[in-house]
């Protein structure tokens, strides 16, 4: 059982962190919607867009080596550290002067306007990351709970002061972004010592090659989740304006619910398949974790397509109601990318950085080519359901994969059929769209569900039951 209980107490650390940092931020959405409009809400949502794909890109993705490297015994964390120090303040170097080019050039006018908020929110996006995965590879979970907590007061109490009281708009949501990025990173670099490691630095050449060897196939995959993750609101914006791209990224905000979860696991299972990996799964260990998680994964998103309307009616401002539509398809998103991170722990553990590119590239090049067809045929909702489906052929295409690493005994009747009936409960969703904001009969597909993982959720009960005694 003490496998179990590391996975279970790292994911209870990291509960403490994320659900601070994402759930509190969540509720605040009624907040977001009513004071920003939907163009501006457009604009936060694609400069945090590029954010995510800039910093991955520009650092050579060095935080996942960080985060590999330093979870292995008998290495220098000073060193490593270094590495993803330098390469963090190369990519910051590289903003600055395309800000400069932009300025003068004047490419992009947006970008002229928040060039300050941009940039403070790259560099602090890519350091904050890097000290996350440090922090994670050298066990400093409860740290890193607390850093959360810390990042998600600020940040909320921030967006309440510069949206309600000082009323700056979109200036405000910027600078409480900043702040609370700034706040978990400042604690981090102080209570973990990392500031220590600016100490007793030696130039590894060896360890550089090493790492950034690992990293750099997954930029490919980084920029390809990205893709998969992003790209669609790109293409939103470009058929059919920034204003329908604020009501379908408002959308994700139900799906996030499932993705507290999914970010959770995925943290606390790499740790896990790193140090139990077993390529026979004798005792039933990856297998078991597996089921469970999938369970719990689909049970979710069965319940949260029949809260749908509900949810999106208390949540969302009048203007952004309609994005309801979209929930369902990018919550089945959300489960194919839980469980191909799953798959992905896996092959982080036996450090094959090239698979994990191979398979994010062939799903973003489907999703990109689905996006702008389906778009163009049937609006936002077309890139909601190109997003699913690459997801699922990204788990398709990873389970294929960890054949030759470990014996992973999946129940493929059973999940496939349990995927269909998600699909169709998603589908009458928007075929009859009635103004009753409860569908009843969406019951139906929740108690399906429940009884095809009737022995996960039997077993799920009597773990639970038994700890509490």
């Amino acid at each position: 059982m003490g496998r179990y209980k590391y996975l279970i107490k790292n994911m209870g650390l990291l509960t403490l962190s994320n659900f601070a940092t994402k759930l509190l931020s969540f509720f605040l959405v009624p907040l977001y919607t009513s004071v920003l409009s939907t163009s501006e809400y457009g604009t936060y949502d694609l400069f945090n867009t590029t954010v995510s794909l800039l910093v991955p890109l520009l650092t050579l993705d060095i935080q996942e080596a960080v985060l590999r490297f330093s979870m292995d015994d008998n290495v220098n964390q000073n060193n490593i550290w270094h590495v993803g120090c330098r390469y963090s303040i190369i990519s910051c170097l590289i903003v600055f002067i395309g800000l400069m080019v932009n300025r003068i050039v004047g490419i992009s006018r947006v970008l002229q306007q928040y060039e300050v908020e941009f940039f403070f929110l790259y560099s602090l996006t890519a350091f904050t990351g890097m000290i996350l995965y440090f922090s994670r590879g050298t066990g400093r979970i409860a740290d890193l709970s607390v850093a959360g907590v810390i990042s998600s007061v600020v940040m909320i109490c921030c967006n309440i002061f510069f949206l309600l009281i000082l009323k700056i708009g979109l200036y405000g949501y910027f600078f409480a972004s900043i702040l609370g990025l700034a706040a978990q990173c400042t604690y981090l670099l102080i209570r973990a010592r990392i500031w220590m490691n600016f100490k007793k630095y030696r130039d590894d050449a060896v360890l550089r090659k090493e790492m950034t060897d690992y990293s750099k196939p997954m930029i490919a995959n980084a920029i390809s989740w990205w893709v998969n993750n992003a790209s669609d609101r790109y293409i939103v914006t470009w058929l059919c304006g920034i204003a329908a791209n604020g009501i379908y990224s408002v959308s994700y905000k139900i799906p996030s619910i499932i993705s507290i979860l999914q970010s959770i696991f995925s943290q606390a299972w790499t740790l896990s398949a790193t140090k139990e990996f077993d390529a026979e799964d004798k005792d039933g260990f990856f297998i078991n974790i597996y089921n469970d998680y999938n369970f719990l994964l689909v049970t979710i998103c069965s319940v949260l397509t029949f809260m749908d309307k509900p949810l999106a009616k208390l949540l969302f401002a009048e203007d952004f109601y309609s994005a309801w539509k979209y929930a369902p398809f990018l919550m089945m998103s959300t489960i194919f990318s839980g469980i191909a991170a799953f798959l992905g722990g896996i092959l982080s553990a036996l450090k094959k950085s090239g698979l994990f590119a191979k398979s994010s590239v062939i799903t973003a090049i489907v999703n990109t080519v689905l996006n702008i067809a389906l778009v163009f045929l049937i609006g936002p909702l077309g890139a909601a359901i190109s997003t699913a489906f690459a997801y699922f052929l990204m788990w398709v295409i990873r389970l294929y994969q960890i054949k030759e690493c470990i014996n992973l005994r999946v129940n493929y009747l059973r999940d496939l059929t349990a995927y269909v009936i998600l699909t169709i409960q998603a589908t009458l969703l928007l075929l009859f769209q009635r103004d009753r904001i409860f569908c009843w009969y969406q019951l139906i597909f929740v108690l399906i569900i429940l009884l095809l993982y009737i022995k996960e959720m039997k077993a799920l009960c009597v773990k639970f039951l038994s700890k509490i005694k």
